[in-house]
């Protein structure tokens, strides 16, 4: 399976609003909160501009607006062309002034997330992580630990987006494995093969997987770039992520 992604940042989008559908701008303009309504215009130029490049579309203003995302019950985004569903799938993330979009064929469970490499608590650690997990976060390199702690928790979010559940589930439901070996034996007790290192080249993708309550896999890919951690799952064997120009 092939899965497409494309960033962008808060520097990248118009003042102008008129690349939304009239639905859009009618969402955005209900929003009062100045950096919720930064986000979700930073995710939908984003999520249009990709979606522009895998239909081969122009980017002007008026078909970007023929390009609508909306969110379901779930808050999941889909896809609109000219106000019919679209061929394709999406998932989208922003943090700190940048937005993920990957896109897929339909039917697909799938899902992306971008996390910031910040410090984390004692607390946060023992409140979100297994038992594995956190025994991988005591074997990796200490000035590496942040990092380690954004990308398990960013495979966590992905994830949860690929089940369409988002925090509602418990998130120690699930456990992720940012190394090509999963642990011998069986249970939360099981020691992994081989502990976490970096990349030679910090922004290559580098695989992923998550194992969700004990049966279901999600496998993916995860990359470094600057203080940012990307993730990508699917429920389908995932090729490398293609970038979209």
């Amino acid at each position: 399976m092939n899965i497409y992604w494309l960033e962008q940042t808060e520097a990248q989008v118009p003042a102008e609003n008129q690349w939304l559908s009239a639905r859009e701008t009618v969402c955005l303009s209900s929003m009062r909160i100045a950096k919720r309504r930064a986000d979700w215009r930073l995710g939908r130029w984003t999520a249009k501009h990709a979606l522009a490049a895998c239909l081969n579309l122009p980017t002007n203003f008026p078909d970007l607006a023929n390009i609508e995302i909306r969110a379901v019950a779930s808050g999941a985004p889909e896809v609109f062309l000219r106000d019919q569903p679209a061929d394709l799938a999406i998932s989208l993330s922003h943090r700190a002034g940048t937005a993920l979009c990957t896109v897929a064929s339909p039917g697909t469970s799938f899902g992306c997330d971008l996390e910031a490499i910040e410090p984390r608590s004692d607390a946060f650690v023992a409140d979100y992580f297994t038992v594995n997990e956190r025994a991988l976060i005591e074997q990796a390199v200490v000035q590496e630990r942040p990092l380690f702690l954004a990308l398990l928790w960013s495979g966590k979010e992905s994830a949860l987006k690929a089940l369409r559940l988002g925090l509602r589930l418990d998130t120690r439901c699930m456990c992720v494995s940012p190394v090509d070996a999963w642990p011998q034996g069986s249970g939360e007790s099981a020691r992994f093969l081989r502990p976490f290192s970096m990349a030679t080249d910090p922004e290559e993708w580098r695989p992923l997987r998550v194992r969700y309550s004990g049966n279901q896999i999600f496998g993916g890919w995860w990359r470094l770039q600057g203080l940012l951690v990307r993730t990508v799952v699917s429920d389908l064997p995932l090729r490398t992520p293609v970038h979209l120009e």
